[in-house]
């Protein structure tokens, strides 16, 4: 890595040295249909019939650039109820023009479309679609669904972005989370210029798993809430992903660098360690220092309240929303300052 791994810290603004340029030498074949460079292309991917007989398909834009270079998808809703991806990607691909471009965006807002109709976070058997990569054709329904995006979509691309924000209930700062000890990916964060970008491990079935075993740079972006639209998270992901194109020569470069962001390696949630009623007394973003008090947790009259204090100093990333919590339940998640620890993303 180019700084130290192994404390938070401030990255400066410089904007990072872009890599060589790749330059896919295949058609842009998506869903058996091929895309002409200097065109945009609209299409319904089949994923599975509903019980009623309806297909169910996966909405895909293909802007294909008229000159060569990298091939970037976006992916949003894996988790049927994250909303705030979707209409980042509305944004982006409204204004991409591809005459302007060089290289390829494969665009997919909806990745899990019975989620998305069910206002859930899974699939109709309960299944997690992002424990569920690489898949298999002949699979769980989620593990097909899987199967069928990495074919079509991540096996054409040298880069990608996946949308998140937090579960329900809970509120993200805006954050990018990366291999940040792989020096591609590492570079390919800090252009984001996401607030803060952590070092995360992959997760087993992930789809940020799956993409690393195949040496494609990928970011996970998280911002916002569940069922919900956060103007400040939708815009700060649509300006992360021009500075990204930008990086990758894929569009003109931006006339302002990246801006500062807050560099990661360990996080923690700080947890209730009684039930009852919570009273958070801090906001995202904030700097906090060990043993600070976050807030209190009382019974319904707010007698012999508990003060819930951070083990650790760092910034605020994200929070629970709701006030009536259970012992052990997660309230606080902080990016710490310390130089030794565990995450706990």
């Amino acid at each position: 890595m180019k700084n130290s791994p192994d404390h938070l810290e401030r990255v400066g603004a410089a904007s990072p040295v872009p890599p060589a340029p790749v330059l896919p030498s295949e058609p842009l074949t998506v869903g058996g249909e091929t895309v002409p460079r200097g065109k945009r292309l609209r299409l319904d991917l089949p994923v599975a019939r509903l019980t009623t007989g309806n297909m169910l398909s996966l909405p895909i834009t293909v802007v294909n650039g008229r000159k060569p270079g990298p091939r970037l998808w976006l992916s949003a809703a894996i988790h049927g109820d994250e909303l705030n991806g979707v209409d980042i990607i509305r944004r982006v691909v409204k204004e991409l023009k591809p005459h302007r471009l060089s290289g390829s965006v494969i665009a997919v807002p909806v990745v899990n479309v019975f989620g998305l109709l069910d206002q859930s976070r899974y699939l109709p058997d309960r299944r997690d679609l992002n424990r569920s990569f690489p898949g298999s054709v002949r699979g769980s329904l989620a593990s097909r669904l899987a199967a069928l995006f990495m074919k079509e979509v991540v096996s054409q691309c040298t880069h990608g972005i996946d949308l998140h924000t937090a579960a329900i209930h809970r509120t993200n700062l805006p954050q990018v989370r990366a291999d940040l000890q792989d020096a591609a990916t590492y570079d390919f964060a800090r252009a984001f210029g996401a607030p803060v970008m952590l070092h995360a491990s992959h997760r087993d079935g992930s789809l940020r798993q799956a993409a690393a075993k195949r040496h494609i740079p990928t970011l996970l972006y998280e911002a916002g809430e569940a069922l919900r639209f956060d103007e400040n998270a939708i815009q700060t992901g649509v300006e992360g992903i021009y500075r990204v194109m930008a990086y990758l020569g894929m569009v003109a470069p931006l006339a302002s660098p990246p801006p500062a962001t807050v560099e990661a390696q360990k996080t923690r949630w700080m947890r209730a360690s009684r039930s009852g009623i919570w009273h958070r007394a801090i906001a995202l973003g904030e700097t906090i220092q060990q043993r600070q008090s976050l807030g209190f947790i009382s019974d319904t009259f707010g007698d012999k309240p508990v003060q819930v204090r951070s083990s650790m100093a760092g910034i605020v990333i994200g929070h629970g929303q709701n006030p009536l919590v259970n012992q052990g339940d997660a309230l606080v998640h902080i990016a710490s300052l310390a130089a030794e620890g565990e995450q706990d993303l």
